[in-house]
C-alpha cells in the first residue's frame, strides 16, 4: 500500500505492506530527514495536534495503527544535538526505538494505559441515546417498529437541549459528538480531544531561529484567541449529600462573622437529568488552616495535608476524592442583621476575576484522567461552590467551573485580576529572559444595541463571564449520606471547636464503649456506630498516633458503609483493631477515681453503692467544662442567632434584647 509522508523536509511516498512493523516506516522517514533525533520523531493525522511519539509504538504493525492505502501522515522531529557524519542505517533504527521507548506495555499506546474514573467507565459502556415514546400523530407503523418520529436521539441533539433548557452538553455527550465513527482510517484510531495551550512552543518546530524570547515565528507562536462560551461542562450538577454538612460549615461564620474556606470531599456519579450527565456528590468538607476576615480570608498554600486527606478519603466504602472547594461570601445588612447583602447578581458579578483565576489554577493542577486525549488528561472536574446571599437575603449555594480557555490563559500567564471584580485584565507582552510572556490577539464577541454580533478586542480587559461555566446544585429528596454524624468538632477552628483525645474518651465513656466487644448485641453498639461515623472524627483519630494506617482504613471503610446501622455486628471490625483496643485501655484508665475511704464512717459503703455510670458522667462533664470554658454563659440571640458571651442584656451584633 502507499503511505504519504509530509514533514518539514517535504512530501514523500513510500510503498509498504499493511503487516510491516512501524520500524520500517521509521527507516523510511530517517532516509528523507536531515539529522533527526530519533527519540523525538512524532506522527499525527493532522498538521497540528494529536502528535504521538513513534518510539511509543514499538512492535505495532501499520494495519493495527489504522493506516491504509493513501493515508497522509504528518511527521515532526527535533534536530539531533550531536549529529553524526554517517547516515544511520536501517538495522540501527530498531535499537533507537528500543532505547527511547518508555517502560510501558509495548502493545498499548500511552492514552490506553490511563485509569479512568468509575463514572467514565460506566458512560463508555452506554450508548447514551435519548429514548422517545411513540408519537400518536405521526407514527403509522406497528408497535415493534420505529421511525424518524420515535427513534432515540443522540445525547448531543441540539433540539432536545434547547427544549429542556440545558445550556451545556455533558462531557460524554460532547465526546460522542466529536469522536469520529469507527473505521479503518488512522483518524478514527487517535484520541479526539486535544488540551488547549496558548504558550509559545520551545524550541520552535521549524528550528529556523533561536528559541523564545530571542525569536518567534508563525510555527511556534499561538494563534489568536476568540473567547466564546464553552459548549460542554465536565460536571453537570453539584449535590450536597445532607443539609447538615452545610449547616456545620456555616456554624463558624455564624459564631464569628469571619469568612471560611473548605475542600469538598465526595465522588462522581451518573446524573440522569442530563444526557450522559455527571454529578459531584459531596459527603464531607475539610477545612484547612486559614485566617478568616470580614471580607475575605488568608489560606495556606500549597495544601500541606492534601496527601493524607486524599488517602483516608479513598478508603471509604464508596471511595472519596476532592471534587471541589467552597467558601463563604456573606455580609449581614446594616438594617437587618438576620439578612445578608445581595452582592452577586446579573448587574454586578457572579464570580470575581480573582476567584476565576484561582479556580483556573486549581483546575490546572487537578486534571481529569481520560483515554480520549493524547496526553491522558483533559480538563478538570473541580467545582467552585460559593455560599452567598440570595435576593431575599437568605443563604444559598452557587456552583461554577471555569472554561478550558481560562485554564490555558492562566497557564500561559496572560491574564490577571482587576480592581473591578467583573473584569479580567489581559497582561502586557514581556520579552525579558527570566519572565518572558507572549500574548496573542484576544477577541470576544457580543450583541450591540442593534442586535448585531460584534467582535471586539479583549485588550486591555474583558468581562469575566466569558470564562465561566454554570453548574446546577441541590440536595437529594431522600438523603442517605455515607457518614451518619456531623457532631464532632471540626478541625482548624481554634477557639471555637477543639479536637482532643480527652473529649473523645469522655464521649466514649458516656456511650459505655469500654464494655462493648465484638460479637455482642445491643442498642449501645448502634449508638456507638452512629457517633463514630463522622468523617472529622476519623480524620482526627489518624493524627492521635494510636491507629495504624491499616486500622484507619478499616475504620473509614466500616463506618461509611451503607448498612452500618442495620445490625450491631457491623461495627465489629472496628472493635477488633489494635488501635481501638489501645484507645479503650486509655479510656478506662482516664476515668475519674473513686473517692477515698478517709471520709466519715460508713462513707466507704456509700461509695460502693454508687454505680460506675455516675463517675463516667462526672468525668464527661469535667472534660466538657475544660474545653468549652465559659460556654455555659453563651446566650444565643433570638433575632440574629449570634452567640453572645458577654454579660450584657443586648446582643452585641444586632443590638436587640437577648431576653
Amino acid at each position: 500500500m502507499l503511505i504519504r509522508i509530509r514533514s518539514k523536509d517535504g512530501n514523500f511516498r513510500y510503498e509498504l505492506s499493511a503487516d510491516d512493523d512501524i520500524s520500517k516506516l521509521l527507516a523510511k522517514i530517517l532516509e528523507t530527514s536531515v539529522d533527526p533525533d530519533v527519540s523525538s520523531i512524532t506522527i499525527s493525522n493532522q498538521p497540528r495536534g494529536n502528535e504521538v511519539k513513534l518510539s511509543s509504538l514499538k512492535g505495532q504493525t501499520l494495519k493495527k495503527l489504522g493506516l491504509s492505502h493513501g493515508d497522509l501522515v504528518f511527521v515532526g522531529y527535533q534536530p539531533d544535538a550531536t549529529p553524526s557524519n554517517d547516515q544511520a542505517e536501517a538495522p540501527s533504527t530498531s535499537a533507537g526505538i528500543s532505547s527511547a521507548a518508555p517502560a510501558v506495555d509495548a502493545t498499548k499506546r500511552p492514552w490506553e494505559l490511563v485509569k479512568e474514573d468509575v463514572v467514565d467507565v460506566y458512560w463508555r459502556s452506554q450508548s447514551g441515546k435519548i429514548p422517545r415514546e411513540r408519537d400518536s400523530r405521526f407514527c403509522k407503523h406497528a408497535l415493534n417498529g420505529m421511525c424518524d418520529y420515535c427513534m432515540p436521539l443522540e445525547p448531543y441533539d441540539s433540539a432536545y437541549h434547547k427544549e429542556h433548557a440545558v445550556k451545556h452538553l455533558s462531557y460524554h455527550a460532547y465526546l460522542k459528538k466529536v469522536t469520529p465513527k469507527p473505521s479503518a482510517s488512522a483518524a478514527s484510531q487517535l484520541p479526539p480531544l486535544t488540551p488547549l495551550s496558548y504558550k509559545v512552543k520551545v524550541p520552535c518546530p521549524s528550528a529556523s531561529h533561536p528559541p523564545w524570547p530571542a525569536g518567534i515565528c508563525t510555527a511556534c507562536q499561538p494563534s489568536p484567541i476568540t473567547l466564546q462560551s464553552q459548549p460542554f461542562r465536565m460536571v453537570d450538577h453539584l449535590e450536597i449529600a445532607s443539609t447538615d454538612i452545610i449547616d456545620r460549615f456555616l456554624q463558624a461564620w455564624r459564631k464569628t462573622g469571619m469568612q471560611r474556606f473548605g475542600w469538598l470531599l465526595g465522588r462522581y456519579e451518573p446524573y440522569d437529568k442530563v444526557p450522559m450527565g455527571v454529578k459531584a456528590v459531596v459527603e464531607a468538607i475539610y477545612e484547612p488552616p486559614q485566617q478568616g476576615e470580614l471580607d475575605g480570608l488568608t489560606l495556606g498554600w500549597p495544601w500541606e495535608d492534601e496527601a493524607r486527606i486524599r488517602q483516608i478519603s479513598a478508603a471509604a466504602a464508596s471511595p472519596l476524592t476532592v471534587v471541589g472547594y467552597v467558601f463563604t461570601d456573606l455580609d449581614p445588612t446594616p438594617e437587618d442583621r438576620t439578612k445578608n447583602v445581595y452582592k452577586r447578581h446579573p448587574q454586578s458579578f457572579f464570580l470575581s476575576s480573582l476567584e476565576a483565576i484561582f479556580a483556573a489554577s486549581l483546575q490546572k493542577d487537578n486534571p481529569t484522567a481520560t483515554r480520549s486525549s493524547p496526553t491522558g488528561h483533559f480538563a478538570s472536574r473541580l467545582v467552585t461552590a460559593i455560599l452567598t446571599a440570595t435576593e431575599d437575603g437568605q443563604v444559598d449555594v452557587s456552583a461554577y467551573q471555569v472554561s478550558e480557555q481560562a485554564v490555558a490563559m492562566v497557564e500561559a500567564d496572560m491574564i490577571e485580576a482587576s480592581v473591578d471584580p467583573g473584569i479580567v485584565r489581559v497582561k502586557e507582552e514581556d520579552r525579558t529572559k527570566d519572565s518572558a510572556r507572549y500574548v496573542p490577539d484576544v477577541f470576544f464577541s457580543y450583541k450591540n444595541e442593534y442586535g448585531l454580533e460584534v467582535k471586539k478586542s479583549a485588550k486591555p480587559c474583558f468581562p469575566v463571564e466569558y470564562l465561566m461555566v454554570n453548574v446546577t446544585h441541590g440536595f437529594p429528596q431522600t438523603p442517605s449520606p455515607l457518614f451518619q454524624s456531623t457532631q464532632y468538632a471540626i478541625e482548624n477552628r481554634p477557639g471555637l471547636e477543639n479536637q482532643s483525645l480527652d473529649n473523645v474518651m469522655a464521649e466514649l465513656r458516656k456511650l459505655d464503649a469500654p464494655s462493648l466487644f465484638p460479637g455482642s448485641e445491643g442498642h449501645k453498639k448502634i449508638e456507638l456506630a452512629k457517633w463514630l461515623s463522622d468523617w472529622h472524627l476519623i480524620a482526627f483519630l489518624q493524627t492521635s498516633q494510636l491507629f495504624s494506617d491499616a486500622d484507619i482504613n478499616v475504620l473509614m471503610h466500616t463506618l461509611s458503609s451503607a448498612n452500618l446501622l442495620e445490625d450491631a455486628k457491623n461495627i465489629d471490625p472496628v472493635l477488633s483493631t489494635e488501635g481501638w483496643q489501645t484507645l479503650m485501655t486509655f479510656t478506662r484508665e482516664s476515668g475519674p477515681a473513686r473517692p477515698s475511704s478517709s471520709g466519715p464512717i460508713g462513707s466507704s459503703a456509700m461509695d460502693d453503692d454508687i454505680p460506675p455510670e455516675v463517675f463516667d458522667q462526672i468525668a464527661a462533664e469535667q472534660a466538657a467544662s475544660r474545653e468549652s470554658g465559659s460556654s455555659s454563659s453563651i446566650r444565643v440571640c433570638p433575632h440574629c442567632t449570634f452567640e453572645n458571651v458577654h454579660g450584657g442584656t443586648d446582643c452585641e451584633v444586632c443590638g436587640l434584647p437577648l431576653a
